[in-house]
């Protein structure tokens, strides 16, 4: 039984004149134990997608519907709303790509973490439930590697690095025990020492806790050392998605063959100064929208043909969603 199942999610930018598709049909799935990457540029809809999976997007702002949304075998869009965020918000946590942002600077870190401690996980009287409290903010912190909790705990979100604060982030997503983890760029404009760190703990949350990671980047080349599969989105719409083997050593798409084209590890036998391989243009803006296919204007493949939606295509758990995929090239 898949612990996540959506088919066919759409979100909808709900407007003055008219609505705009900002996210069109994609579908996605999570296996318990999974470390699955959602990969695509930067306004491809991926950190769209994961609010619309914890329930956060403002409704009057945002509109959602999908053909099927199940968690652990349960419709969930059967539900009232509230049952539906209760269930969401008890088995599943995000980190956010910001956690400075995210971190109140109004009060300490320790005092962040016990309110992110549940209820549920104390006992006896009140003045137990406080030592309780705080055992268990420093048992979090020790979790995800940070040794000195004493001064962590004192320490206002300003006063720490950017990498301890994510840390910190991570350790208030685990205080609920969730059962999927959705990590929205949790390494962006991190140093490559700090990268390293966070992604070997995610990888031990994984591995020790079998903890399911949905891992968003934009990185292709780096999310494939971490993940056990990958779903590549562009402007909104699914693309293609398989194990990472599968997307790495054999794309099918031409825009997840122009992700790996354009990494360092792909043109490292360019001269100094050389210009990357990239995809002529740039990602299409939500009130510019390309009819059909939205790659077709980038695309080096596009025909007549792509001013229509392509169908998803499965070749043996690789799905593609191209009229004219690369599968014939291998």
């Amino acid at each position: 039984m898949n612990l996540l199942d959506i088919r066919n999610l759409s979100i909808e930018l709900i407007g003055q004149k008219h609505d705009i598709l900002a996210v069109d049909r994609v579908s996605l799935t999570m296996k318990e134990g999974e470390v699955r990457g959602l990969v695509g540029e930067s306004g491809s809809g991926k950190s769209l997608l994961a609010q619309a999976i914890i329930g956060v997007l403002d409704e009057s702002r945002w509109r959602v519907h999908a053909d099927r949304f199940h968690w652990r075998g349960q419709d969930l869009l059967r539900l009232p709303i509230e049952e539906r965020k209760a269930i969401i918000s008890k088995d599943v946590a995000m980190i956010f790509q910001e956690p400075i942002a995210c971190l109140d600077p109004t009060t300490t870190i320790g005092e962040q973490l016990e309110e992110a401690v549940p209820e549920s996980m104390l006992y006896g009287f009140f003045w137990q439930k406080r030592q309780q409290r705080k055992k268990a903010v420093i048992k979090l912190l020790h979790r995800v590697g940070i040794k000195q909790h004493t001064m962590c705990i004192n320490s206002y979100p300003h006063q720490l690095t950017e990498a301890l604060c994510q840390r910190v982030m991570i350790a208030i997503a685990l205080a609920r025990r969730p059962i999927l983890l959705i990590a929205d760029e949790p390494t962006a404009a991190m140093e490559s020492t700090n990268q390293g760190q966070i992604f070997r703990l995610l990888a031990s949350l994984n591995q020790l806790k079998n903890m399911s990671i949905l891992l968003i980047s934009h990185d292709l080349e780096n999310v494939t050392h971490w993940t056990h599969t990958i779903t590549v989105m562009y402007s909104g719409q699914f693309v293609e998605a398989g194990t990472t083997k599968q997307i790495f050593t054999k794309p099918y798409h031409p825009y997840t063959q122009a992700l790996l084209d354009s990494s360092p590890k792909a043109n490292m036998h360019l001269p100094a100064k050389a210009r990357l391989m990239t995809l002529p243009g740039s990602i299409p803006i939500l009130q510019h929208l390309p009819i059909g296919c939205r790659l077709g204007p980038r695309c080096p493949r596009a025909q007549k043909q792509c001013v229509n939606a392509p169908k998803v295509k499965n070749y043996h758990g690789h799905q593609v969603s191209c009229h004219f995929s690369l599968k014939d090239l291998y």
